[in-house]
């Protein structure tokens, strides 16, 4: 999912609209309460799962936009080129973000098949940001939205009828991908353009949800998971095959009534708070994975591309990643600990906060917040103010919303993970500290 907040999802605690597949996903499966990406901002985000390594480690930061000089480094093995070992045909359909220029594209990263988006649905003519200049200025800042079926661009201009089509054909994509590819082992991937803004729904879905657009979206996606999950079924694989639902971050809070909701998490996308990179996750694979449990043990999206490299008995690559294999907290395993010490959370390429079993230690920063203001309406944000944080420590098991600053309760804890932080500075830098990392990788340029 793209933008989608802790608390958009029936099984973490929805309300306004309904989720029946993704209810029946999580009663079928297991949800994962304390579960992070890398960083809480698009590209950054998916490097890290693609690469199982923390973003800054292979160079990609923030939200490349249209023609970007870099992307991600073809050297670098994905998620895809690791199932590419054991023969496995792979899909992406959806939204890439990983770089627009040829290089970068899926295909040329380790997929057979993509359609989607290049980036995100929102770098078009039609940003807010741009919506008072005139045709010609607005297309100096964003061009034209293009849609691929693989390589090649096949509406070169994305409207919004359009994009009332995009959750529909991915998941039409997903569904004749599996129907096709039922016989063999396959990685499908399906990075949804929603629920990030502008949001668009197809009439399957309009009005439906009675919560406004956002409700009606977040049906439109909780459908697509129906889809993808009865085709399994239908296929006679459904016992064969493991399913992640996962976001990218947390909701863009000023956008108000077309974001959405972090429930009880401090803050959102584009902030190292638990509000921004504590997603909303679900993992399902019937008779390996206990059905109707929880698992409240931290875990990472850089974790899932060695889990899945255990699993099918591929080679990791040679360089250093910063994941684990996580398949015992995934199966529920007696005794099941997390094999990290302890998570490390960016923002750019600064060292926000490091997590450690319930402990959290946030580094004195900067950060935007909507100070309890509301959001926007109808699609046009409101705007941020900043903030600064002191050195601060949180028991997240006790003060899930960040809260309670004990920092000066336990001095044993902070000084521990102090050191925890300065052995991650020397491998991946600090720019807070104005440390450069000694193991950082370039990312892919033209």
């Amino acid at each position: 999912m793209d933008d989608m907040g802790y608390a958009d999802i029936g099984p973490f605690g929805a309300v306004a609209y309904k989720t029946p597949n993704l209810d029946k996903m999580a009663a079928e499966g297991r949800t994962f309460t304390d579960f992070y990406v890398t960083q809480a901002v698009c590209s950054a985000s998916r490097a890290g799962l693609m690469t199982g390594c923390y973003n800054v480690r292979v160079g990609i930061q923030g939200a490349l936009g249209p023609n970007s000089k870099i992307g991600i480094n073809p050297e670098e093995m994905t998620l895809a080129e690791l199932c590419k070992q054991k023969g496995y045909a792979t899909g992406c359909f959806g939204k890439w973000h990983l770089g627009d220029k040829k290089p970068f594209l899926p295909l040329q990263n380790g997929f057979d098949e993509y359609f989607g988006l290049p980036y995100s649905n929102d770098m078009w003519p039609y940003h807010p940001g741009v919506r008072h200049l005139s045709e010609e200025e607005r297309l100096k800042r964003w061009p034209h939205l293009p849609l691929y079926d693989g390589n090649e661009v096949v509406n070169a201009k994305v409207d919004g009828k359009a994009q009332e089509q995009l959750t529909t054909q991915y998941t039409e994509h997903a569904v004749a991908f599996i129907d096709k590819n039922k016989d063999k082992p396959f990685f499908l991937y399906v990075p949804h353009s929603m629920v990030h803004v502008p949001l668009y729904v197809s009439d399957k879905f309009k009005g439906k949800s009675g919560a406004g657009l956002f409700g009606d979206v977040v049906m439109e996606v909780d459908w697509s998971v129906g889809q993808i999950l009865e085709a399994l079924k239908r296929n006679k694989i459904d016992d064969n095959t493991l399913v992640i639902f996962t976001s990218d971050n947390g909701p863009w809070l000023s956008y108000g009534d077309h974001a959405g909701s972090a429930g009880p998490l401090r803050e959102g996308k584009g902030t190292m708070w638990e509000g921004g990179c504590r997603e909303p996750t679900i993992m399902r694979w019937p008779g390996k994975i206990p059905e109707g449990t929880y698992c409240s043990t931290p875990a990472m999206t850089i974790d899932i591309f060695p889990t899945v490299a255990k699993l099918i008995g591929a080679d990791l690559p040679e360089k250093p990643i910063d994941g684990k294999n996580i398949w015992p907290l995934i199966a529920g395993t007696e005794g099941a600990k997390s094999p990290h010490e302890a998570y490390y959370f960016y923002y750019g390429s600064g060292l926000k906060a490091v997590r450690s079993g319930k402990w959290k230690l946030v580094f004195p920063h900067q950060y935007r917040t909507m100070a309890g203001k509301p959001g926007g309406t109808g699609g046009i944000p409101a705007a941020y103010s900043q903030a600064t944080t002191p050195l601060a420590l949180f028991d997240l098991e006790s003060d899930v919303g960040e809260q309670n600053n004990v920092v000066d309760q336990h001095p044993d804890v902070v000084k521990r993970l102090e050191k925890l932080a300065d052995g991650i500075r020397e491998k991946l830098g600090d720019s807070h500290q104005k440390v450069k990392g000694k193991e950082n990788r370039p990312p892919g340029r033209v």
